[in-house]
């Protein structure tokens, strides 16, 4: 028998909402995975003692908020990380702080796995990367540069699945609004410069110690660059 959430029967009138809002708990409470198959509209029915077409309407408004999507004839949960909602100062500092947390529980072992694991070709494709941060750079060309920079690393852990995880990381940190807002307002333009030289300097340093296949010296510098660039844009941009 397959594992799976147990729904209480519905008793309120708004059915198809219930059912809406009781998967969506699920879904974004974890019990159901990123890429994993909800079940099937009959077993929902069952399940929910209710007729097919709430569960219908119900996955359709998950659907059209991008929690679900259909795969043939049958809906899996999105494989990405969820949207972050910015509407507010105090919000997007909140999302710079998150985000940056998310990266140094992984980013850091993706790191030190790369230095163990990279191959030759893999260390001088980071190195050669490393040097053409060259301040003063306008922010869309470091950003740029600083994702090939990031995924270049991510590639030589050795650990595709890891790599993947770490990529979708990236994906929520460069598509970040709350990034966006900070980095290119015109009145942090000076802020921005200092964290876009820093940036570079802890780039070299990193691929030097990549270079050196030394996971020690990759590890301290890792934390040391995430450390000045989140405090910086939590304490000096707005």
């Amino acid at each position: 028998m397959t594992d799976i959430p147990r729904f209480a029967p519905i008793t309120r009138r708004t059915i198809a909402q219930e059912i809406h809002d009781r998967l969506a708990d699920s879904i974004t409470g974890g019990d159901f995975r990123p890429g994993s198959q909800l079940p099937s509209e009959r077993a929902l029915c069952q399940e929910f003692a209710v007729a097919r077409t709430s569960v219908r309407e119900a996955i359709q408004g998950l659907v059209a908020e991008g929690l679900v999507e259909r795969r043939g004839n049958r809906t899996h949960v999105v494989e990405r990380l969820p949207g972050i909602d910015i509407s507010g100062e105090d919000i997007r500092k909140e999302t710079v702080r998150q985000l940056f947390e998310v990266r140094r529980v992984i980013e850091i072992s993706v790191f030190e796995l790369a230095a163990c694991r990279a191959t030759d070709t893999q260390r001088s494709e980071i190195t050669e990367l490393a040097g053409l941060f060259e301040p003063p750079m306008a922010i869309a060309e470091f950003r740029a540069l600083d994702r090939r920079f990031h995924w270049a690393i991510a590639q030589a852990c050795g650990n595709a699945l890891l790599s993947e995880l770490y990529g979708k990381v990236l994906d929520s940190l460069f598509g970040s609004e709350a990034f966006e807002s900070l980095l290119y307002a015109e009145h942090n333009q000076a802020e921005v410069d200092l964290i876009v030289a820093g940036a570079s300097e802890d780039h070299r340093r990193i691929a030097r110690a990549m270079a050196e296949g030394d996971p020690v010296a990759v590890s301290e510098a890792v934390v040391g660059h995430l450390s000045d660039v989140e405090g910086r844009m939590l304490g000096h941009l707005e």
